[in-house]
């Protein structure tokens, strides 16, 4: 938050097919079943995403829960504290900072914060396919996930947290590029993004103009918008994002 001597400015815009929201410009909510938490709606269909992204912020001795439902499914990525997780079924993890899971429709999501914990979550209707059956759950921490070299250049690694099999209609990934280094082409793709900076900083092109980014910035980039990064500053820069994958274009 800005001190009141400070002039209002901020790298805020939201365009046609993008936007770019500094943590800082998005007010606190609450959700029913997280009664405790202090929830930012970092995406939803109001901006046109076609899933919700959550910020949640869980006091210690919370609880909060997705309950299970039959069409959603739900993406977490611990960002700080501890605390445990339980799908209402067999499923049920400690977290930690880095722990993420994917659970599938059908499945509640409970968490329980024995420290303060802050989650990302995505939220998203599952996409069936025919004669692809729907997956099991998916647990891990990042720690644990190949950093492979994308693009031919070791200056650049990209996690693959999610399967890349046709069981699954999303991935989340997790991008790290040293200083100076970053995507080699601007991309143009009918898949959407929900991107969070987790740290350092560089600059994203987004439709036609370059825009600054930081840690704790959240972007959305709707189906065909152009795009492009180059970290700056003098550490890597890494975020995780959200892209919807492996499935027929609906007419």
């Amino acid at each position: 938050m800005r001190s009141v001597t400070q002039l209002v400015h901020s790298r805020t815009f939201v365009a046609a097919r993008s936007a770019l929201m500094p943590l800082e410009g998005f007010p606190n909510s609450r959700l029913p079943t997280f009664p405790r938490a202090q929830v930012r709606v970092l995406a939803s269909p109001a901006i046109g995403a076609k899933f919700v992204q959550y910020l949640i912020d869980m006091p210690e001795g919370s609880a909060g829960e997705f309950p299970a439902d039959t069409q959603v499914e739900s993406f977490y990525f611990v960002m700080s504290g501890e605390g445990t997780f339980h799908d209402g079924a067999s499923a049920k993890h400690a977290l930690v900072a880095g722990n993420f899971g994917l659970t599938p429709p059908d499945h509640a999501s409970k968490f329980v914060a024995s420290t303060a914990m802050q989650l990302l979550v995505v939220r998203k209707k599952y996409e069936h396919a025919p004669g692809i059956e729907i997956y099991a759950g998916v647990y891990g921490h990042e720690r644990d996930v190949a950093k492979s070299v994308w693009a031919d250049n070791p200056n650049s690694l990209l996690q693959t947290l999610i399967p890349d099999t046709f069981a699954f209609d999303l991935a989340m990934n997790i991008f790290t590029f040293n200083p100076g280094f970053g995507l080699p082409i601007v991309e143009t793709h009918v898949m959407e993004h929900g991107v969070y900076i987790l740290e350092g900083k560089g600059l994203y092109y987004l439709e036609d103009k370059w825009a600054e980014v930081e840690k704790n910035d959240f972007i959305y980039m709707g189906p065909y918008c152009p795009q492009s990064f180059c970290a700056t500053g003098p550490t890597p820069t890494k975020y995780i994002y959200y892209k919807n994958v492996n499935r027929d274009i609906p007419l």
